[in-house]
């Protein structure tokens, strides 16, 4: 049903990462969304009031709030998909994170108010009375939600879209809270047990969880969360073949939105190489990488000394010393001046971002380490965190 309906309204063979298919493909995924959400509310609203259960019309209450949590996330979309312009330079991709951050926030409320209702049925409790109608109705809206899942999640891997994710996350959870209200229900009828409180209570709870973490994950892009280590190895990878670039670091990755993302990095080359062909090559770098990548790549050249023996012998004193302090620091832009007594070694130290030990102690560990193996070397350190 999802193929069919993508090649119905997006078409065959349309690329996710092409705006104009990825404005169709959340098209389909919000006004799909709002249909079905409506359709369910409609109905179990009805059956809710019929049986006097507060979980169903609860659940109802769910099944419209993911109604316009699609309507928002539609909005977001559209926003999102606007060119730049003076005041948004590098376009409006981080609206989507937005849109996505209002479900979050509404999938948080519905949970919230479905839980004071539930606890004011478990302090004044009735028998709900269930039909068989009722139940398949309820066995339907499972059945549902469960396609809305996978629907969301194959739209939102496809284009990369953490509200749909989001939005498939909440689907799944609404079937695990019809099922419970199912089972009060069932409980009720069989038994003439009123449970249904205590099922609106996980259905909240159930409700709250899903939204939290959504929105932590939302949050996260919001401020700036780093890229996959998959995508950062593709990065390491892809320079090595190109013959003039020795190595990279400073990997920054910028996310202004899906599909907008902005890379940079120092390319290390020989001091020894003509400028001009090494920076052609690089040039060719950034073309290549944003044919393959599809994000803006901007490469920043480092010249470092290569055939010195005497550099060469300090460089090694200095990563040994770096390395015996801790083996997960790490240096570049290493070079050195020379004095008629001492050498001064100056290079960037590299603290991974869990590190316990603070900048001026990793500093001065490192330099006491170095003193150890030259008296005669001083150092000028710049500690610093990856960005990936």
């Amino acid at each position: 049903m999802t193929n069919f309906l993508i090649r119905l309204f997006v078409g065959k063979h349309q690329d996710p990462s092409n705006p104009a298919a990825r404005s169709k493909y959340a098209s389909l995924a919000g006004f799909t969304g709002i249909l079905l959400n409506v359709l369910l509310f409609a109905g179990k609203l009805t059956l809710g009031i019929i049986a006097g259960s507060v979980a169903i019309i609860a659940d109802a209450f769910n099944n419209i709030s993911d109604a316009g949590s699609a309507i928002v996330a539609l909005i977001g979309f559209r926003l999102a998909c606007k060119p730049v312009d003076k005041e948004h330079p590098l376009g409006h991709g981080r609206l989507e994170y937005v849109s996505g951050f209002i479900v979050d926030m509404l999938i948080i409320l519905v949970g919230f108010e479905l839980l004071t209702s539930s606890v004011d049925k478990i302090v004044n409790p009735s028998l709900p009375t269930v039909g068989n109608v009722t139940l398949i109705v309820l066995g339907a809206a499972i059945l549902v939600k469960l396609w809305l899942f996978f629907f969301y999640r194959k739209i939102g891997n496809a284009i990369s879209s953490s509200s749909l994710k989001a939005s498939a996350f909440d689907s799944l959870s609404d079937c695990v809270a019809t099922a419970l209200v199912m089972i009060s229900g069932i409980v009720a009828r069989v038994w003439n047990v009123g449970i249904d409180g205590w099922a609106g209570v996980l259905v909240a709870v159930f409700i709250l969880f899903t939204g939290i973490k959504a929105a932590k994950e939302t949050i996260d892009l919001l401020l700036g969360s780093p890229p996959s280590k998959e995508f950062i190895q593709d990065i390491y990878d892809f320079t090595k073949n190109y013959s003039n670039i020795i190595g990279i670091h400073d990997v920054m990755v910028h996310d202004y939105g899906p599909g907008r993302q902005i890379v940079s990095f120092h390319a290390e080359v020989s001091a020894d190489s003509d400028i001009n062909v090494a920076h052609e090559e690089v040039d060719q770098l950034e073309r290549d990488m944003h044919e393959k990548f599809g994000c803006i790549v901007t490469v920043y050249l480092d010249p470092i000394v290569m055939n010195d023996p005497l550099v060469n012998e300090m460089h090694e004193i200095a990563v040994n010393a770096v390395k015996t302090v801790n083996p997960d620091f790490t240096l570049h832009d290493f070079r050195m001046t020379i004095g008629e007594t001492s050498f001064n070694l100056i290079f960037d130290l590299v603290l991974p971002a869990d590190c316990k030990m603070c900048a001026a102690d990793a500093e001065k560990a490192v330099k006491e380490e170095i003193k150890k193996q030259r008296e005669n070397c001083f150092c000028v350190i710049r500690v610093e965190h990856p960005f990936v």
